[in-house]
């Protein structure tokens, strides 16, 4: 009985998206953004030093196809990414109307997004009224925070303080379709932050906005405010069932690393490990030593987007690359015989790139196990019609599958 393991490397983006001219950084279109190819250069130039040194070293992912799926997304050759002359690997191209994480994440699992999410405008300040009125009759609180467009470890470095004393929720959007609200742990309370982003969360979704999310932290103005991994999102929920649902349905047991329980509100999700990518790393390699045949496990390493990518820390993006390298390469030699990996992406965030936000482009697909790949160039939901396949299930998306018939 097969197992399969689908891994999303968030954010790591190999250029090449056939549309970036219409997404922006600012007044800066996508065109030309790589997230890994500009990484590799800069490594490559010595203008990547930070805590690494030197050329990028990805050998795992190199003999993958990693070098072969930027190539033939973007044209490409990444410095010390060679081509592996591979063929269990793919560029794919997604056709969702965002460059976020739940266009990136559904449509992998077979479930384009066809509308346009709801973009809070660039003013100040920024949320309309009835929704701050909503806020404030949930908490019982007189304020809010913020309102307005911000990082969110700047804001809370901003704003922390001021938190501590008022008791008032810090409220904040990005470029991203996204209502985020962080809160002091103790101070305010964890579980109370909780509550006020899924009380709030369907007045959101039914503006279309993707995800109310809850940004804890703990810290004091001596010591620096710090956000913690208790993250959590609440998302709008897929509009058709996606390929965890089809899954579970049939049978197979679906297993969620990371945040892909809050992407899909926990729609055909058993069970999940939530945590910072190192202990998410550990999840995986304990899922390949134990998860029963007839099952699926679906994983997401946000770090690569959270602590570089909207940072635009190319060091720390290299660094990262890099630790995931040598750790994949021990998930694959523990591998059984007839288990599936998939190494994927949700869209880019180029860490050189202008701006702050995501990046517009086509993302690697790297396989171990499995049929033969019949074709190198596929959409985001050819990958869950592939699962689909290799489990017998009914592919009910809009993908096609890419293995050899």
């Amino acid at each position: 009985m097969v197992r399969v393991f689908l891994v999303v490397m968030d954010s790591v983006g190999i250029g090449g998206a056939p549309d970036a001219d219409d997404y922006f950084n600012g007044e800066v279109p996508d065109t030309g953004a790589n997230t890994v190819v500009h990484i590799a250069e800069a490594c490559a130039k010595g203008q990547a030093e930070q805590g690494r040194h030197g050329p990028i070293d990805l050998p795992n992912l190199m003999l993958m196809g990693l070098g072969d799926a930027i190539d033939r997304a973007s044209g490409q050759i990444a410095p010390n990414i060679p081509l592996s002359r591979g063929t269990q690997w793919a560029a794919a191209i997604e056709t969702s109307k965002g460059k976020d994480t739940p266009s990136g994440h559904w449509e992998l699992a077979g479930v384009p997004v066809t509308w346009d999410w709801h973009y809070f405008p660039k003013t100040d300040p920024v949320f309309p009224r009835t929704v701050l009125d909503r806020v404030r009759q949930i908490t019982g609180c007189a304020g809010i925070l913020g309102n307005c467009h911000a990082s969110g470890t700047a804001i809370i470095d901003d704003l922390g303080q001021a938190h501590v004393e008022t008791g008032y929720p810090i409220c904040y959007t990005s470029v991203d379709s996204v209502f985020q609200i962080a809160a002091h742990e103790e101070h305010f309370g964890l579980d109370r932050l909780y509550h006020l982003c899924a009380e709030l969360a369907p007045m959101l979704h039914d503006m279309r906005v993707g995800r109310v999310i809850a940004r804890p932290f703990v810290g004091d103005a001596t010591s620096g405010w710090t956000r913690t991994p208790n993250r959590k999102d609440y998302a709008l929920s897929p509009p058709k069932p996606v390929l965890t649902q089809w899954l579970q349905n049939a049978g197979v047991e679906v297993r969620a690393i990371g945040k892909i329980g809050d992407i899909f509100s926990m729609h055909g999700i058993d069970s999940v490990v939530k945590g910072a990518d190192t202990d998410l790393m550990i999840a995986l390699h304990d899922h390949i030593a134990t998860a029963p045949d007839n099952s699926f496990t679906f994983a997401n390493f946000v770090e690569f987007d959270s602590l570089y990518g909207h940072r635009r820390d190319v060091s720390g993006y290299a660094r990262a690359l890099e630790w995931f390298d040598r750790e994949i390469g021990v998930a694959v030699e523990n591998l059984r015989d007839d288990d599936i990996l998939i190494i994927t992406a949700d869209h880019g965030n180029d860490p050189t790139w202008h701006g702050t936000d995501h990046t517009r482009e086509q993302v690697p697909v790297l396989i171990t196990g499995g049929p033969m790949v019949a074709r190198h160039r596929i959409g985001f939901a050819d990958v869950a019609a592939s699962i689909a396949q290799v489990f017998g299930v009914e592919n009910q998306g809009a993908g096609v599958p890419f293995w050899v018939s």
